[in-house]
């Protein structure tokens, strides 16, 4: 059995004014059975430093830091790393419940033939941080539970997976920039057992500095494309999904090296990072206030 219950997992590279503050919350809120597991991707912003005073100091339990081809490289490296049972893909500037978290691995802990972990979500804009939007795949997990569709997609940000479970349903694709979505679509037309938790345990932050390429949207066409040749995906919409398109939008890990300049800038900015960590506070305070709100249950 795994000394370690849970892995919360992050990749990084140049987030450092971000990191630090989704650390700071993570590692607070860390119980005994839980471990730390930091893979960045060789950044030059200060990052790769401050990791390895946290490792040193214990604070963080596995880190390494080294260049990755891409970001679904230093995903699955954080992935077959960790050691927990349970793990959670963290990223470093979005916004979690560690309380909704720990529910979800009471509930796969307790019902070990579960694979996976899926919530509600909130989304919201750090310059807009007081418009905050629900958002969920309940529907789709509905319609694909029933049979009456082969596959759905959903956002790893609020996913925890079985670490076992990786053997059948493998690691992230390396040859997808939209690496959760194909993820999410190979997981459920495997059938993996998945369980939708009502709650929310994340709130996704549409930060500056996540910039998208410009071949972005032809390269995500492309993708959606092979998404539903090879999972029969029929999409939320006719041609892309609408989940794909939410991406785009935002600009979420397009590009795995985007954004160093400007969050580069941020951190010789003391005014400018006191003012965010502000509203990442107002916005933790906001995601357990609607958990509090919400009478959440777990569907099989």
């Amino acid at each position: 059995m795994s000394a370690y219950q849970l892995s919360f997992i992050i990749a990084t590279r140049n987030r450092l004014p971000f990191l630090k503050i989704t650390l700071e919350k993570l590692m607070c809120a860390l119980q005994p059975d839980e471990e730390i597991v930091v893979v960045d991707g060789d950044s030059t912003d200060g990052a790769k430093e401050y990791l390895q005073q946290l490792f040193g100091e214990g604070k963080i339990h596995q880190f390494v830091s080294e260049p990755d081809h891409n970001q679904a490289h230093g995903w699955n490296k954080a992935l077959l790393l960790a050691r927990g049972t349970i793990i959670k893909k963290v990223i470093d500037d979005d916004v979690y419940s560690f309380t909704a978290i720990s529910k979800c691995k009471q509930f796969m802990l307790a019902n070990p033939l579960v694979d996976i972990c899926i919530s509600n979500g909130l989304t919201a804009d750090l310059l807009a941080p007081e418009e905050i939007a629900t958002t969920g795949r309940l529907k789709y997990f509905k319609e694909w539970k029933s049979g009456n569709a082969n596959c759905f997609t959903f956002s790893d940000v609020y996913m925890l997976i079985r670490k076992s479970a990786l053997s059948y349903l493998g690691l992230f694709d390396t040859q997808f920039t939209m690496l959760d979505w194909e993820y999410s679509l190979r997981c459920s037309y495997l059938k993996a057992n998945i369980v939708y938790y009502t709650g929310y345990n994340a709130l996704s932050v549409n930060t500056p500095g996540n910039v998208t390429s410009s071949a972005g949207a032809e390269t995500l066409k492309r993708e959606g494309i092979i998404g539903k040749e090879k999972y029969g995906y029929k999409g939320d919409r006719s041609d892309i999904s609408l989940f794909s398109e939410m991406k785009i939008a935002i600009g979420k890990a397009i590009n795995y090296k985007a954004g160093t300049r400007n969050t580069q800038a941020a951190a010789a900015q003391p005014s400018a990072v006191a003012e965010m960590e502000e509203v990442y506070n107002r916005l933790y305070d906001a995601i357990e206030a609607y958990n509090l709100g919400t009478e959440a249950a777990f569907i099989s």
